[in-house]
């Protein structure tokens, strides 16, 4: 399906597109000069610019390069917190567009700089046009890819500087229509933990294995068993990925090494199963070292914990959702997917919903299919509207007058 036709404009939405050519435009200026987590440094200028020439009360450093904008209107008590991730990552952009990225090897592959420009033009029309009664706190994330950002901002106060009762966020999501809206509550990305295995063995001359202790053939059994874990710990209906994504050791044929280094992913949708897993992982490492005649040491990484959106608050954002762009364009109860988000730490401590906005599936003109951390990757420019008009009517909703 495609999106709403103009016949069928949501007053909210009408509105945000009278002003999505600007806020296009300061996407891909964003996207022109993409920064890395916590090196934000003009990216957060650029928000700081705006947002204070539009009223907000601006506080910047929480996490170092992130930032909040606040603003109250009326006497209403209710607190809202809408957040959007701003730094990129380490990839050579593909993709010849003429405002693709001038800083060399870093790009906006995931969507951030959309999702900046979203919360921004949503913040623009709440400040000159919002009808409401209440607190809205518009948080500017660093370091989502990976680094912990949201957490970082937690440490440095965020939620008592700046208190919530409910906090939503949202990302595009390629593969889905474009402008399509997808809400799940429960369990709705995977944890992400990070583990490094380094065997201790004896090295020798390969034409003498019987006198040294091969630290390879013990890390080679032990990623053959590490898939025992999926198939016979855990229970079939419940996800579980364990990807050893790199096995380092020795340098020459004849050689055996004296140590071998395995790092792992380790993913769940399910807090008990992610527990489960570290135990069974370090035990069955730690039992296969010992039976080849090395040893293990482990160095067991928590990540990023398992995102759940809370029931309500989700329930609420279907609602504005359906409100919005009609019921064909919403998907009530989408997949839980196997990546992860640091926006789940926020969810930990305030209830809220984590939204999908369909970046395209390649039909119509074909753009937004590619998918994300992809060097051929661009923000559909046509969420702008959608994206900020949501956030505009999912704050008055909450916050009503």
């Amino acid at each position: 399906m495609n999106a709403p036709s103009d016949a069928f404009l949501h007053d909210k939405l009408r509105a945000l597109q009278t002003q999505a050519d600007e806020f296009i435009a300061v996407r891909r200026d964003i996207h022109r000069h993409p920064e890395m987590g916590y090196k934000e440094y003009r990216t957060s200028d650029l928000v700081a610019e705006q947002l204070s020439a539009w009223g907000y009360q601006v506080t910047r450093g929480l996490g170092g390069t992130g930032l909040v904008g606040q603003l109250k209107k009326g006497t209403g008590e209710r607190r809202i917190g809408i957040r959007a991730d701003m730094d990129a990552l380490p990839i050579d952009e593909a993709t010849g567009l003429h405002y693709a990225s001038c800083n060399a090897g870093i790009m906006h592959a995931c969507g951030h700089d959309g999702h900046t420009a979203m919360l921004l033009a949503a913040a623009k029309h709440l400040a000159q046009h919002g009808r409401f009664s209440g607190t809205l706190n518009v948080i500017f994330q660093p370091a989502e890819e990976g680094l912990g950002g949201a957490k970082k901002m937690m440490e440095d106060g965020l939620f008592k500087q700046f208190p919530c009762d409910a906090i939503f966020a949202m990302h595009n999501m390629p593969g889905q229509p474009q402008g399509h809206l997808v809400l799940r509550d429960g369990s709705a990305m995977a944890s992400s933990d990070n583990v490094t295995i380094t065997l201790h063995g004896k090295g020798g001359h390969g034409a003498m294995p019987h006198v040294a202790i091969d630290p390879v053939v013990a890390g080679a059994a032990i990623v053959m068993g590490l898939q025992s874990i999926v198939a016979r710990n855990i229970d079939p209906q419940h996800m579980a990925i364990i990807t050893v994504g790199a096995f380092n050791a020795g340098v020459a044929n004849n050689v055996i090494p004296q140590t071998a280094t395995l790092r792992l992913s380790v993913r769940s949708l399910d807090r008990e199963v992610r527990s489960l897993l570290e135990q069974r992982i370090c035990e069955l490492v730690q039992a296969q070292a010992k039976s080849y005649g090395v040893t293990a040491e482990i160095d067991y990484q928590r990540g990023y914990p398992v995102l759940v959106n809370h029931w309500a608050e989700t329930e609420f954002a279907r609602a504005v959702a359906e409100e919005l762009v009609g019921p064909e364009h919403v998907v009530r109860q989408g997949r839980a997917l196997n990546g992860s988000e640091d926006f789940a730490f926020m969810l930990e401590e305030v209830p809220g919903s984590y939204v999908l906005i369909g970046n395209g599936d390649g039909s119509g003109d074909g753009h937004g299919a590619c998918m994300v951390h992809n060097p051929g990757y661009d923000f559909n420019d046509k969420n702008v509207a959608i994206g900020s008009a949501f956030w505009s009517l999912l704050v008055e909703r909450y916050l009503l007058a």
